[in-house]
């Protein structure tokens, strides 16, 4: 029997993203416009495959190739007459439908392995049987013999994604140590160059050891091409090492991605859409973070679009090392409704910034309002979707020209909705209330958590001329009574800085500042809470928090002290934060189940919410802020890997308690997106069933028009680097 974690479950919830209302309400421009952005964000998605595992690719094509010759409805005779039970079928579709939803057999949230929950002797017959096999025997036994060891394969290392022999990663070659990932970013850093777009691999030529930054591009020439003045490429010497900076990562697909940005160039509304596209045309072009961060700035102007989108490396959780991005690509409508409680919101911020429990001089000088919207998604391409987003990731655009908020409405309309018989760890008492307010609580958490949390705070930097955007002998340090000792310089980010927990720490920082904020009447008002309704839903945003604390405990791989997931990551820290604070804030207790096997209780007195609860946020934000500020990695390593410590002494033996969170887990959901196509002059939107079977068809028909040459071109990036991978 394989562990339940590494597979996901029969009844697994699939839900689809409705915005067929919201389209519907476009324009034959917008839809257009939106149409383009779409394929190009899908085709970008493919990336994601190439990012995760040295076999998703080719399971992916696997895949494809099956279902793109038989429905799973006609599949399912196949499966019958080969001698698969309707479950084990079910346990198939689950898992195809679960590569595509990850892009990759790795859990996007949580990054463990998933393998298929049915024998691999009838996995194979199924494979063998099926039309495509019939049709190309040779092309298909090869593409089964290049990963069908790997699909099953639950060896220590590859249970999870991580670095050297912590686990799987094809941010770096499989010879990479931590030691090689922060050697490369100090020569990145010395050339003034974005780790966000790269991969790096190490060579070993006659007992020289060589490195390899690969950028993204569709350009596969070292040297500057038309409509280029200069390229990082080349080779350097850099600690007695050897770089050599190329071009060409995923060529194929940047071609693709840039083909249709310039198609959604002639149906966009205005000029700073225009240019937004040819700097992200560049960018993918040419393989330069310098001209996506210049489109990122087109698109911060591009204030209260209709169809909203972002597109590129952007989010870094899943580099073990912390600073390479995976790629994703999204296209939303505007929700004008919701749109206009978080404008209430960022005319608030000002006022409610100053409450946050830092000095003044921890604040930015000036705080650039945002555009902060609701939309519902159209498309999402990447690894998994999250409920809000704040973008760009890029420090120095976030610190002096701004940021945009987005909240994902569908999203959260389907994504957190829960019966009652699975919500876990709570008192019976609780259980109606939760399902009550968990959606409008969320609401709350997450406007604050993207407009205040990422939104807030200043880092002090040195830059490469000398000059301090603080004033080095004024600023004092709260924590320690003294002027600040430390700052970034030069090409210094928060992510080189502090690399391997940046992205959990960042999370745990904005989280903080959603619980504490949330205590605010003001805020609850912009939300059309008052009275007992704003109370309640302040006592769920609390009480979720620290059940999703122990949720938590799902992503920490005990074998190499490791966490899997930045946001729960972050909950955890925070659960233990509110347990240190005493006076009876939490309890947490485990019991005995009705069902006779190990549970846990969690309580949350709502009377010290204001009080114990407000003062521990307090005081533990405030030092999470001063440690970012100042780029004190020592001291915010000690802090936060203190509190992320689980361990089975004190009041309570988390490690025990991770057994139990295991044995009663609810398998994350997974979402079936629209397709969009173009009919003449029309754009129509086409919608799947929310089932395991709708989310296949839905990939089978998204790549339809190439499907030969795409798939052709994905094995061959795969194959490229298999030996990498040793």
């Amino acid at each position: 029997m394989v562990d339940s974690q590494y597979y996901l479950p029969n009844d697994i919830g699939i839900s689809a993203l409705d915005c067929r209302e919201a389209f519907r309400l476009l324009s034959p421009q917008e839809k257009m416009y939106a149409h383009y952005l779409s394929r190009a964000s899908w085709y970008g998605g493919l990336v994601v495959l190439l990012q995760t595992s040295p076999e998703s690719t080719n399971i992916f094509v696997l895949l494809q190739r099956i279902f793109r010759k038989e429905t799973p409805e006609e599949l399912e005779n196949v499966a019958t007459r080969v001698g698969l039970s309707s479950e084990e079928y079910k346990a198939f579709l689950v898992y195809a439908a679960g590569l595509y939803a990850n892009m990759g057999n790795y859990k996007s949230f949580g990054d463990t392995k998933f393998v298929p929950n049915l024998p691999k002797d009838k996995l194979e017959a199924l494979v063998k049987a099926s039309q495509a096999f019939q049709e190309k025997p040779v092309e298909m036994e090869a593409l089964w013999k290049s990963c069908s060891t790997l699909i099953y394969s639950l060896e220590d290392r590859q249970k999870q994604l991580g670095l050297g022999d912590k686990g799987i990663t094809t941010y770096f070659s499989g010879n990479c140590t931590l030691e090689d990932a922060e050697l490369a970013q100090r020569f990145l850093d010395s050339k003034k160059l974005s780790a966000y777009n790269t991969r790096l691999f190490k060579r070993n030529d006659g007992g020289k050891v060589c490195y390899e930054v690969r950028l993204a591009s569709a350009v596969q020439k070292d040297s500057a091409v038309d409509g280029e003045k200069q390229t990082s490429c080349g080779t350097s010497t850099f600690e007695d090492k050897e770089f050599i900076v190329k071009r060409g990562d995923y060529c194929p697909l940047m071609e693709k991605v840039c083909f249709y940005l310039q198609q959604a160039e002639a149906f966009a509304a205005n000029e700073n859409q225009r240019k937004m596209l040819e700097e992200y045309r560049k960018s993918f072009t040419f393989g330069s973070v310098e001209s996506h961060k210049e489109g990122s700035r087109f698109w911060i102007k591009d204030k209260g679009p209709i169809v909203e989108s972002y597109i590129g490396f952007i989010e870094s959780y899943r580099d073990p090392f912390g600073s390479r991005g995976e790629f994703e690509g999204f296209v939303a409508v505007v929700n004008k409704a919701m749109s206009e409680r978080f404008g209430k919101l960022v005319s608030s911020a000002e006022v409610l910034l100053s409450e946050l429990p830092w000095p003044q001089e921890f604040e930015k000088d000036t705080f650039l309002k945002p555009d902060f919207t609701s939309l519902d998604v159209l498309t999402f391409a990447g690894s998994g979707i999250p409920a809000g987003i704040n973008i760009p990731n890029y420090d120095d655009i976030r610190q002096s020209e701004g940021f945009k908020n987005v909240s994902l409405g569908n999203v959260l309309a389907v994504a957190y909705a829960t019966q009652k018989e699975k919500l876990t760890f709570l008192e019976e008492e609780d259980k109606d209330l939760f399902i009550k307010w968990k959606g409008p609580s969320f609401e709350v958490q997450v406007g604050l958590h993207e407009l205040l949390g990422h939104g807030s705070g200043k880092l002090f930097v040195q830059d490469h001329k000398g000059k301090f955007n603080f004033e080095k002998d004024k600023v004092i340090n709260p924590e320690t009574g003294e002027l600040i000792s430390s700052w970034y310089q030069g090409s210094e980010t928060w992510d080189s800085k502090f690399s391997t927990i940046a992205s959990s720490y960042e999370e745990c920082r904005a989280e903080c500042v959603g619980l504490y904020l949330c205590l605010n009447t003001q805020v609850l008002s912009i939300f059309g809470l008052e009275g007992q309704d704003a109370e309640d839903v302040v006592y769920i945003n609390w009480l979720s928090m620290v059940r999703a604390g122990l949720l938590g405990l799902e992503f920490y791989t005990p074998e190499n002290k490791s966490w899997r997931q930045a946001h729960m990551q972050a909950r955890f820290v925070i659960l233990r934060v509110l347990l240190e604070a005493g006076e009876g804030l939490v309890g947490l207790k485990e019991v005995m189940g009705p069902d006779g096997k190990p549970d846990a209780r969690i309580t949350l007195d709502r009377s010290k919410i204001h009080t114990v609860g407000k003062n521990a946020i307090q005081r533990f934000l405030c030092k999470l802020q001063v440690f970012k500020s100042t780029a004190d990695v020592e001291g915010g390593r000690a802090l936060y890997d203190g509190y992320s410590s689980v361990g089975d002494s004190g009041a309570n033996n988390f490690l025990r308690l991770r057994e139990t969170v295991l044995l009663r887990k609810e398998a994350r959901k997974m979402f079936v997106q629209a397709n969009t196509r173009v009919n003449g002059d029309n754009v129509e939107l086409v919608e799947y069933d929310s089932s395991a079977a709708g989310l296949i068809r839905s990939f089978t028909e998204r790549f339809q028009e190439d499907a030969d040459q795409l798939e052709a071109d994905l094995l061959q990036l795969s194959e490229k680097d298999v030996p990498c991978w040793c």
